[in-house]
């Protein structure tokens, strides 16, 4: 399943980039999948869900709405559909504005329970964070102006952050808390 996974992300997202760079899409997918094994497997409790979620986490949001939510229902099973619908800040095709559906979706995060939302958005967000620190290193202020806004961005992390390491504490939300 992760594989089959793994080539349907690759079709939603051919020829998208990562927001503010020039790295393809599947690197970041990659990336959080990588995060969700890895802490995963710090307690046993690997999770093939998890995972095929990781991969989709922004198909549905980026490349297709309810319809490739329903579409990944029926390839990849309700428990999947069910993280990456968690995950989405919109399925809209004319979503709100950026900070109201970050707003909206803090909210959402808040009062969440479900620890496998929680492990593949908190690895989504970390993955996210190491990309904007490097981008941000090689390209030094001038990044800002191809990402987000700088003060937007970091307040968006930041409470994150701070809803991670209460709801779901342990190596990723410390390292998150810490960039």
């Amino acid at each position: 399943r992760v594989a089959k996974a793994a080539a349907y992300a690759a079709r939603v997202h051919d020829g998208q980039t990562r927001t503010g760079t020039e790295a393809p899409k599947m690197a970041h997918l990659l990336g959080v999948t990588a995060n969700v094994l890895e802490d995963a497997g710090r307690d046993g409790a690997v999770d093939e869900d998890e995972a095929v979620a990781a991969l989709l986490h922004d198909a549905a949001e980026d490349g297709g709405g309810r319809e490739r939510l329903d579409d990944i229902r029926q390839r990849f099973g309700e428990r999947v559909a069910e993280i990456v619908e968690a995950l989405s800040d919109s399925l809209d095709p004319e979503p709100p504005p950026w900070r109201e559906r970050k707003e909206a979706y803090l909210r959402s995060l808040d009062g969440e329970e479900r620890p496998s939302v929680l492990r593949v958005s908190l690895a989504d967000k970390l993955d996210n964070m190491r990309a904007i620190v490097a981008a941000h290193r090689i390209q030094g202020d001038a990044f800002w102006e191809r990402f987000h806004p700088r003060d937007d961005t970091l307040w968006y992390y930041g409470t994150r952050a701070d809803i991670f390491s209460e709801k779901a504490p342990g190596p990723m939300a410390e390292e998150l808390q810490s960039s």
